[in-house]
């Protein structure tokens, strides 16, 4: 879909919204939204997409009562911004859309976690991406280094680049729309993507690019949506198998499965950005007994965290049950780079080769 395709399909549903709450009141109702409840009981495992997605639990939002009236107030307020920034061919970040709120008297928000969820409610009433209504996240975009071409739509025209040939040592940045770049072709055979900068910048200076044939993808942590749609794009497009390489913890394990197998907070847009096929390749707790890796002790808070997940139907797998339950009895959490332990070129020379050959990858 074209840039201008894709305006007009957004104001037009943006719009659609407000004439359903027209269509109610002169009909003698009261205007309402239903919306799937996000938490993790109301996400459930679809077979065609193999993703998770929001159950049939829902709520509804009805102008009857003055907490829900308030909310659909400054919904009406945010769908006239966003489709004026439509009109204008101009776009915001959802920090500046909170303040935006400041001259909206009572249609204010309270807290940007507010502005945040509603942006969600409209996500899911449209079946669009918020990038779509001109949202820009503030965060910047995690990057790519190896061996893929792509073009990028940018305001000098089209570019073309190779995430090898064409890029420094920090990589090619993944913009915050990825439905502006084109695939274009690889010679990868496998996509890794890596919790943090460091790990990252070892892989890229021990040339496991190349030597791997691998495409690099930094994370940054907990990753952006973009990333993630980078992610789900590569895979889809060219059938590249993905593996996540993360710290050996349950937020790690988090960040995992937010990738392969979407983010509860987003599983209205799973089938765009989860690759289900993404499998985990470490930290493992296993690794952390096997390889006698530098640790610490886990907290209250982590012990918790594990325990949250043993509930959570994502990890419910034998693989996880059994990781998650054996660091449990661990008590032991380590991070990636406690590999250095062993010597710099140890993770790229016999860790991930091992691991990847395990997992049919090499």
């Amino acid at each position: 879909m074209s840039k201008e395709e894709m305006d007009k399909t957004a104001k037009k549903k943006l719009i659609d919204i407000a004439h359903r709450w027209y269509d109610q009141m002169t009909g003698g109702g009261v205007p309402s939204i239903s919306l799937p409840t996000r938490t993790k009981r109301n996400i459930e495992y679809d077979d065609e997409s193999e993703v998770w997605k929001y159950g049939d639990r829902e709520s509804v939002r009805s102008a009857g009562n003055a907490k829900s009236a308030l909310h659909l107030l400054k919904m009406a307020y945010v769908i006239w911004f966003l489709k004026k920034q439509i009109l204008e061919n101009r776009s915001s970040t959802l920090r500046e859309l909170y303040y935006i709120s400041e001259g909206w008297k009572k249609a204010k928000f309270g807290a940007q976690d507010e502005s945040n969820f509603l942006i969600e409610d409209l996500e899911i009433l449209t079946d669009l991406q918020r990038e779509a209504f001109h949202l820009r996240p503030e965060e910047d975009g995690a990057t790519i280094f190896g061996p893929l071409r792509l073009k990028e739509q940018t305001r000098r025209g089209e570019r073309e680049i190779h995430c090898q040939d064409d890029v420094g040592e920090a990589g090619y940045q993944i913009p915050n729309n990825v439905e502006s770049v084109e695939f274009v072709d690889h010679d990868a055979k496998f996509i890794i993507a890596i919790e943090t900068g460091g790990m990252y910048a070892r892989l890229i200076e021990n040339g496991f690019d190349a030597d791997h044939n691998a495409i690099l993808v930094h994370l940054k942590g907990q990753p952006a949506r973009s990333t993630r749609r980078c992610l789900n794009k590569l895979n889809d497009k060219f059938g590249i198998p993905v593996v996540v390489f993360t710290d050996g913890d349950p937020w790690s394990y988090r960040i995992y499965a937010s990738v392969a197998y979407g983010a509860i907070k987003s599983a209205h847009m799973s089938e765009l950005l989860a690759t289900p096929k993404a499998q985990f390749i470490g930290v493992q707790p296993s690794d952390i007994r096997d390889y006698n890796l530098p640790s610490d002790h886990l907290t209250e808070r982590d012990v918790a965290a594990l325990h949250a997940e043993l509930t959570d139907p994502r990890f419910a797998t034998d693989y996880w049950r059994e990781q998650i339950n054996l660091q449990l009895s661990l008590n032991l959490k380590s991070e990636q780079q406690a590999f250095a332990a062993k010597g710099l070129d140890f993770v790229t020379k016999e860790y991930l080769p091992a691991r990847l050959s395990d997992m049919g990858i090499i």
